[in-house]
């Protein structure tokens, strides 16, 4: 009997669970063992393990998180647990390895890949930056969360006449404020991709005062790059070497109330995005890329991730998926710049 061994690695997004799920009830019919690893790479490290049959992914599609846990490990931050990463694959008896995670978590499937263990990796991260595939499993769940509160912070703000910072994530990449930002009708978007003109919002701000419309709403990414660099919570950084973000609203909010003489509030959406049941989109997404992970292994498609190219699920190699951040482009930045103010 084969065994595959399954992990989520890094931030945890809505729809972890429905790839799970497929994976196992796609493998369970081929007589192959599944064997869940708890705590992303951290429990590839302790060995720390689950069987993973029909009854324990019964009933998980609909729920967020993960029902395997996940860390911020990075098993090659020194020889001796890249060494022992490499060799718990072995030790486990593991005939492929399918991880489930973002830039970090499948570039470390990537460098295991490269030095010859059977890995396959599926795309997720809310933030969808991700290169390669389209789009990633949980980004429409956090975009339509966002969505909704965009659209609850209009009726507060035009209440009181005030203006309203949504801060939302997007360390690297604007994809969550620029979707939930168009789709709940902000009048101004920051992103990390376009430095901050914080004149620039203002500006736009008094344009409606003097059309008499007397609130806004601004959207901003956490990552959102003021012109004297990013905002961030303190000086640490993670296994990865990420500064924490965080407080961009609350600048932003400081700034444009000095600079106009309107009330000024911020709300920071923070993990309530990641956070909940997924979207019937990441359900179904989710599933197909959790199938194909499976294909992917049965025809040795190792060193590779799973895909959406169109409406077609297909294969990229991981190190191509993992080499750059896939961004914003300008062109479609434009075409949300056509609403502001």
């Amino acid at each position: 009997m084969k065994t595959f061994g399954i992990l989520t690695g890094g931030g945890d997004a809505p729809g972890l669970n429905a790839v799970i799920r497929a994976v196992a009830r796609r493998s369970a019919p081929r007589g192959i063992r599944l064997l869940g690893i708890r705590h992303g790479w951290k429990g590839l490290l302790s060995k720390e393990t689950v069987e993973l049959d029909a009854r324990a992914v019964s009933g998980i599609l609909h729920r967020g998180g993960t029902i395997l846990g996940t860390s911020r490990t990075n098993p090659f931050k020194s020889p001796d647990t890249a060494a022992a990463a490499q060799e718990n694959v072995r030790a486990l008896g593991l005939d492929a390895l399918i991880a489930i995670g973002g830039e970090d978590t499948l570039g470390v499937a990537a460098r295991l890949s490269a030095a010859g263990l059977p890995v396959v990796g599926v795309p997720k991260t809310i933030d969808n930056d991700l290169s390669g595939t389209d789009v990633t499993f949980g980004f429409d769940t956090a975009v339509s969360i966002a969505t909704e509160a965009i659209d609850r912070l209009h009726s507060t703000a035009e209440s009181h006449d005030r203006v309203i910072v949504c801060e939302v994530m997007g360390r690297h990449a604007g994809w969550i404020a620029l979707h939930a930002g168009m789709a709940g009708g902000a009048d101004h978007i920051l992103v990390p991709e376009r430095t901050v003109d914080v004149e620039a919002v203002c500006a736009s701000i008094r344009r409606r005062r003097e059309r008499g419309v007397m609130f806004s709403i601004v959207v901003a990414s956490e990552g959102a790059v003021l012109p004297e660099g990013e905002v961030t919570k303190d000086a640490e950084t993670d296994a990865f070497g990420h500064v924490k973000l965080g407080g961009i609203g609350e600048r932003l909010a400081k700034e444009i109330e000095r600079r106009t003489g309107f009330e000024t509030r911020v709300s920071v959406l923070g993990h309530i995005q990641r956070g909940g049941s997924p979207t019937a989109h990441d359900r179904v997404l989710a599933s197909r890329f959790g199938v194909h992970a499976c294909d992917m292994v049965a025809r040795g498609e190792f060193g590779r991730m799973a895909a959406l190219q169109g409406n077609v699920v297909t294969s990229v190699p991981l190190a191509d998926a993992t080499k750059t951040l896939k961004r914003v482009p300008a062109e479609y930045f434009d075409v949300a710049r056509v609403f502001f103010g």
